[in-house]
This record gives C-alpha cells, structure tokens and sequence, in this order.
C-alpha cells in the first residue's frame, strides 16, 4: 500500500489534484477539470482526469462517493498518515515492512 501512495505521488498533476481538493474537497470530475485548466493551466482530458484519478483511489487518497448521478471526490489524509507514522512516530506505527 505504501508503494502505491508513492507512486501516486510522484506525478505533479495527481499533487496538483489532491491540492485542489484539500482547498476544496468533494469535487466532480468536470469541477476537478475546469479548477485544474483555470488555476493551474493544466488542460488534459475528462479521461486523463480521471486516469489520475484511479490511481489516488486505488492509493487510498480519493475516496469517491455518489449521490445520485453525480460522483464526488473526497481527499483522504490516512495513508499518508501511516506513513509518517511508520517513520516519524514508529512507536506509534504498527509494524509493517
């Protein structure tokens, strides 16, 4: 799991993600994509969006939820959590390897 987040991570655009939905969590995919082109000059498509997207899910980051036809996007701070736990705080980590 701790890999995962890594990986999530090191693309600029999923941090460009997660900052916009720390600013402002529980964002639709066409809200992500407008803030993304309007503050951050980044004009990828609904489908690379949403790319990036699958992978902060599948790290534990994003969690989405829908109501109704609409699906929200929500940051979650656990995994990372976990990890500064692991090296910062280990007596607090469970031990994992």
């Amino acid at each position: 799991m701790t890999e995962d987040v890594f990986k999530a991570l090191a693309d600029p655009t999923r941090r460009r993600i997660l900052d916009e939905l720390v600013e402002r969590d529980g964002q639709t995919l066409f809200e992500l994509c407008a803030r993304l082109v309007t503050e951050h000059g980044i004009g990828l498509s609904r489908q690379a969006i949403s790319q990036h997207l699958a992978v902060l899910e599948a790290a534990g980051l994003v969690l989405p939820r829908r109501e109704g036809r609409y699906k929200f996007h929500d940051v979650n701070t656990e995994p990372l959590e976990h990890i500064v736990n692991r090296w910062l705080r280990p007596d607090a980590s469970e031990d994992t390897p």
